[in-house]
Parts: structure tokens; C-alpha cells; sequence
């Protein structure tokens, strides 16, 4: 089995999820007592937050590279940055290692073509639905992506910062989420942010959701597995 390097903390709470995903389809795959060799590398994410609101994204990058650094030290055959917006400075985390780097976005678009979804909606935090690190680079490998209006993408970002990175799941939020999902015409729903999974799932809506936080795990399984 390879070993996951997992830069987390971001927030700590789709950290855990993460961390329980992985184990229990290893677990599944294997059988046994078996559970996955993980290393978890958590920031502190008020000092990423910070970098973020004033658009700090060298820093981040430092501190996300140093992380990465870390966990190739420690023996991590490959890294995952968990979360979506972050991805922002893969590529200066990527070219600071030797191992490979399992981009989110690569997994998303590989399951968004392997289930033949004409086009998706993209929830996330602010960053990541408007800039184009996330936008464009699914848009040039044949993704037709659909971003809410304004107005929504201030909903989604304010429940994303102030309640699930806290760990708290409001019906009215729910509510206000199934409200934008429906609101745009699209086969499928980018849960792009990993923390939204803790609001929106499979059975709330006849859309197809695409959970970037499964997708990601999955994929890293695979690659694990692949002794």
C-alpha cells in the first residue's frame, strides 16, 4: 500500500472526513484490520484565512509548500491538498515536491466525463466560483461549467466561512442551498468546497452531486491500491 500525504486543516472538519473515507475503503478493499497509511500534514487555517481575505496567496503557497516538503520527508508517496480552494497554488506546491500531487480538479473532471454530464453547477467558497484557477481549468478540458450569480455566490460563501468550517449545519441553510440548485438548469452540482458535504448529499436533489471530498478520496484510494 502507498502511503497519502494529506496537507489538511482547511477547514479541520472536511479534514476528518477525509481521513475517515480513505481508512474505511481501504478497510473495504482489504478486509481485515486493515487501515490506510496516511500522513496528515493540518495547518492552522485562520492564518490561511487571513492570507485569502487579503489576497496573501504567496504566503499561502509557502505555507502549503512547507507542508508538502514535510510530508515527502515523512514518506508520503504522493500529496493531496484537502480543499478545493486551495488549489489555487497547486501548481507552486506541486514544483516544490518530487512526488506527485493528486490534483482535486483532475479527479472531478475525470468523474464528471465517466458519468456524461453535459454541464454542472459549481458551489463553493468565493474564491474558487469566481476565480479562474478553478473555472477555466475545467472549462479547457471540455467541462461546461455554469457559476451561480451574485447574489447566491454570497449565500454559499458566508454559510461555507461562518457555519460548516465551524462544524454547524443549519435546515435554513439547507434550504437556502436546494433553493440555488434548482434555481439553474444543469444535469449535475459541484459540491465544491469540501466542507458542503456536511449539507448537501446524494438524496436531497434529482441532480447528479459531485462531492469533490469523495471523488478526491477515491481517487487516492485507487492510487494506494495500485501496489
Amino acid at each position: 500500500m502507498k502511503s497519502c500525504g494529506i496537507i489538511g486543516g482547511m477547514s479541520w472538519e472536511s479534514s476528518a472526513e477525509y481521513y475517515k473515507l480513505i481508512n474505511e475503503q481501504i478497510n473495504r478493499k482489504l478486509g481485515g484490520l486493515h487501515s490506510a497509511k496516511i500522513i496528515l500534514y493540518s495547518v492552522d487555517f485562520q492564518e490561511i484565512a487571513e492570507y485569502q481575505k487579503n489576497n496573501l496567496w504567496e504566503k499561502s503557497a509557502e505555507v502549503l509548500s512547507n507542508a508538502a516538503k514535510s510530508l515527502e520527508k515523512a514518506g508520503a508517496d504522493f500529496v493531496m491538498i484537502a480543499t478545493n480552494t486551495m488549489h489555487k497554488v497547486a501548481d507552486k506546491v506541486k514544483s516544490s515536491i518530487s512526488i506527485p500531487l493528486l490534483d482535486i480538479r483532475d479527479s472531478l473532471i475525470e468523474e464528471i466525463k465517466a458519468k456524461n454530464l453535459k454541464n454542472v453547477l459549481l458551489l463553493g467558497t468565493k474564491f474558487t466560483m469566481e476565480d479562474s484557477f478553478y473555472v477555466d481549468y475545467l472549462k479547457k478540458r471540455g467541462v461546461d461549467v455554469v457559476v451561480p450569480e451574485s447574489q447566491d455566490r454570497e449565500i454559499i460563501h458566508k454559510v461555507i466561512f461562518d457555519e460548516l468550517c465551524l462544524g454547524i449545519t443549519k435546515d435554513s441553510s439547507k434550504k437556502e442551498f436546494l433553493k440555488i440548485i434548482e434555481k439553474y438548469d444543469t444535469e449535475g452540482v459541484i459540491l465544491g468546497c469540501t466542507e458542503i458535504g456536511m449539507l448537501i448529499s446524494q438524496k436531497d436533489t434529482s441532480k447528479t452531486i459531485l462531492d469533490t471530498t469523495k471523488i478526491h478520496c477515491n481517487f487516492a484510494v485507487k492510487i494506494m491500491c495500485q501496489c
